[in-house]
């Protein structure tokens, strides 16, 4: 038997978000599928899987929370069920950075498109910065990023702070350009750079999941 995975993500203001953990659950748990499924005041995380049918209908509830009607998933198959259960779980953050304020719904880096990737980051006015953990980078990056050598995403504000330092003593204002896995982590992380005061900050639209896939 072949089931369909979904892997999605929404930064989305649900201030409420604790009372859609129980109907989310019983929907979802009827519609079949397993994984788990995080929510917080600033959206929603998760990976799920079951049949195709399944799916549609998990993502059709998904979508039908505040503000969560242009969610989109990135799909994948595998012959067994990679989970045991169903989990929607409550939590501070839906990807933990660990700094107060941060918000991509208010501000975020400028989307790049695959396509338009590569003449960003071979451009010599470009910082690459890869904001994966050490142990993800070691699996394969782009020619020329800057590993942070992150153990954990909340290490990655006080690198930064440090590299922008670094930067600023050596009297750059480069355009700084960063990218993760699926999407999820290098938006919070654009949100930061930018509240942080950089202005020329870009992420790859769809991460490296959607890059390859393009």
């Amino acid at each position: 038997m072949t089931y369909h995975v979904a892997a999605f993500y929404k930064f989305v203001a649900l201030p409420d978000f604790e009372s859609h953990q129980k109907p989310l659950a019983a929907a979802l748990g009827a519609s079949g599928v397993k994984g788990t499924v995080l929510l917080a005041s600033e959206g929603l995380n998760g990976t799920i899987a079951g049949t195709h049918e399944a799916i549609q209908a998990a993502l059709a509830t998904l979508r039908a929370l505040p503000g969560c009607e242009t969610l989109q998933a990135k799909f994948s198959e595998t012959g067994e069920m990679p989970f045991l259960r169903l989990k929607v779980r409550l939590k501070r953050e839906i990807v933990s950075m660990g700094v107060p304020g941060t918000d991509p719904n208010a501000i975020v880096g400028t989307y790049v498109a695959p396509d338009a990737w590569n003449a960003l980051i071979t451009d010599p006015d470009t910082v690459l910065i890869d904001t994966r953990n050490d142990y993800e980078v070691a699996i394969g990056t782009f020619e020329g990023a800057i590993d942070p050598n992150t153990k954990t995403f909340r290490e990655f504000p006080d690198w930064f702070r440090d590299f922008r330092e670094k930067l600023e003593a050596e009297g750059r204002k480069p355009k700084i350009a960063m990218f993760c896995t699926g999407g999820i982590r290098c938006e919070k992380a654009t949100s930061f750079v930018k509240a942080e005061g950089i202005d020329d900050v870009f992420h790859l639209e769809g991460a490296i999941l959607k890059y390859l896939e393009t």
